[in-house]
């Protein structure tokens, strides 16, 4: 499964680094059961995320200004600014009402018990005249609107989360004006579902996929 989506290994090593930050020296070992399923839980859940994500692309095949692509956190959804919102404005267009009842419409029929993370992105330059206090609270408010219409479609709330990085994560240059265009945008990632890791003792030898042997210093 890896090999048919090369972005998948990127994915496990991203969840691996997360452990290995955690404070604990990680261990393997080769063949035993639970690393086994783990693994192939992993594949599951990316394999499941493609599906969707195929899924998604033919429902908002020739709608302007969005896109999807498969990244560390999972499926992410990107619409820019200006599909969802008037500039400066937190109140979602009725225009892109359609395209997010595609996109609420699947995580409901295929991820219901995933979590999705809404994440708001402006430009660097300075709030002048739409009375925010910042990019950070335009970001943040937007992402809360994104989240509620979601709720509203039937997206379980306990799976929903928002958050604003205002200027802070760029995916282009804001030196330019088209650079700025693809900084301001709201984000829908759809999370991969991961068994929980078992720290504890485990029966017949098999202590788990990811082992703490003692903490770092």
């Amino acid at each position: 499964m890896l090999r048919r989506y090369p972005w998948a290994a990127s994915v496990v090593v991203f969840f691996i680094c997360l452990v290995l930050f955690s404070g604990c020296t990680v261990v393997f070992q080769k063949g035993r059961r639970s690393d086994i399923e783990r693994i192939e839980s992993l594949e599951e859940e990316l394999d499941r995320l493609a599906r969707i994500k195929a899924e998604l692309e033919s429902k908002l095949k020739g709608v302007q200004g969005v896109s999807l692509s498969m990244e560390d956190k999972g499926l992410v959804v990107t619409f820019l600014d200006e599909v969802l919102f008037d500039s400066g404005k937190d109140k979602i267009k009725t225009e892109a009402f359609a395209s997010l009842d595609k996109v609420s419409a699947v995580i409901v029929d295929k991820a219901s018990d995933l979590d999705v993370g809404v994440e708001g992105h402006t430009d660097n330059e300075p709030i002048k005249y739409s009375g925010w206090e910042s990019n950070w609270a335009l970001s943040t408010a937007r992402a809360n609107s994104v989240v509620y219409y979601l709720e509203k479609k039937g997206v379980e709330p306990a799976h929903l989360a928002a958050i604003g990085y205002g200027e802070h994560r760029p995916v282009a240059s804001n030196e330019t004006p088209e650079g700025r265009r693809k900084n301001r945008r709201v984000e829908i990632a759809i999370l991969p579902k991961l068994k929980k890791l078992d720290r504890g003792p485990a029966a017949a030898g098999d202590t788990g996929l990811l082992e703490p042997k003692e903490n770092l210093k």
